[in-house]
């Protein structure tokens, strides 16, 4: 059984290894979307594969370190693309959050990347 829990964050970026003509190279800003996913077996009597507060409760400090910042700022996203975020979040919740599976980044309603691990 999979689970998800999503979370939005708003944070500024400019993408520093992109050729000069493209407008992401210039400093601008998104709506992030960012949803974990976490698969495990539903435990018999809990009815569930994990408590989603305990979900919520992996994602909050990812939250509070990616939102309303400048996001080339924080070290390890020096160039944040959407794949770039995507894996720093993967790194900050791999080993601590038990059936991870995948991190979602959306930037904007109709882009974004998927990150499975390496």
């Amino acid at each position: 059984m999979e689970i998800h829990r999503s979370f939005t964050f708003e944070a500024a970026h400019l993408l520093p290894n992109v050729p000069p003509d493209p407008k992401c190279r210039r400093l601008h800003g998104h709506s992030f979307q960012v949803t974990v996913r976490v698969t495990g077996p539903v435990g018999e009597v809990s009815g569930w594969v994990m408590d989603f507060a305990e979900l919520k409760a992996a994602c909050s400090p990812i939250h509070e370190a990616l939102d309303h910042r400048y996001l080339n700022d924080i070290p390890g996203l020096e160039n944040p693309t959407s794949e770039n975020i995507a894996r720093w979040i993967w790194a900050r919740l791999n080993g601590d959050l038990a059936g991870l599976t995948t991190v979602e980044v959306r930037e904007t309603c109709s882009s974004g990347c998927i990150y499975r691990g390496d």
